[in-house]
């Protein structure tokens, strides 16, 4: 009787071991941008958060990458549909926005402003943030370049949140990683993007994980 006592109590403790282990959530990294996060004619599996996901993975985290991206969005469209595409609990989230407003030539104090309102908001609710930086067109002149340019790392300072300086590194003006709109990468593309931004990604998601 005692045996088979002993024997419930082990079996016990290893379903309650398989059942924690189950309902443990993996780490979830919102990829909050525009097009270049929503992945613009792109085929399922080929967009950023996709590849990044299966980067991630590959490294042996344990991560979810949601793909909060919407082409077209400016800032100000991100700042309107923040807070409810950026669930509570997520762990870090990937800003990545302004190319938009850079090519309508919007005002570069209102860029910074609006960025500035996001960083704010998911500080104020503890959800760790990778700011993903945009380099002006040369045909928006010196001083609109100049002041686009500044604002990602003069934030990325004020908020203390990593900075990747140039999402499209490697990939802008490369013919080969773009689609034919000479604006947005193709699969390729893609991947050079991930194989840039990656080790910043494991950097944070491996430092944030440990904190939990």
């Amino acid at each position: 009787m005692a045996f088979k006592h002993l024997v419930f109590v082990f079996a016990l403790f290893a379903f309650a071991a398989v059942a924690r282990q189950a309902g443990a959530q993996p780490f979830t990294v919102v990829g909050f941008g525009d097009s270049l996060m929503a992945g613009y004619r792109l085929a399922p599996g080929e967009g950023l958060t996709d590849q990044l996901e299966k980067a991630l993975r590959a490294k042996g985290l344990d991560v979810t990458v949601v793909n909060a991206g919407v082409s077209g969005d400016t800032t100000s469209a991100g700042l309107a549909r923040l807070d409810w595409s950026v669930p509570d609990g997520t762990g870090l989230v990937i800003l990545e926005l302004g190319a938009n407003d850079m090519l309508r030539g919007v005002d570069p104090a209102l860029v910074e402003q609006n960025l500035d309102a996001m960083l704010a908001r998911l500080k104020a609710r503890n959800i760790p943030v990778l700011l993903a930086g945009m380099v002006a067109a040369p045909n928006l002149g010196h001083a609109y370049g100049e002041a686009f340019d500044a604002l990602y790392p003069r934030l990325a300072q004020k908020y203390s949140v990593p900075l990747y300086p140039f999402f499209l590194d490697g990939v802008a003006g490369n013919a080969a990683l773009e689609l034919d709109d000479a604006m947005h990468p193709n699969a390729a593309g893609v991947r050079r993007m991930v194989e840039g931004i990656l080790p910043a990604i494991e950097k944070a998601v491996t430092a944030l994980q440990s904190k939990s």
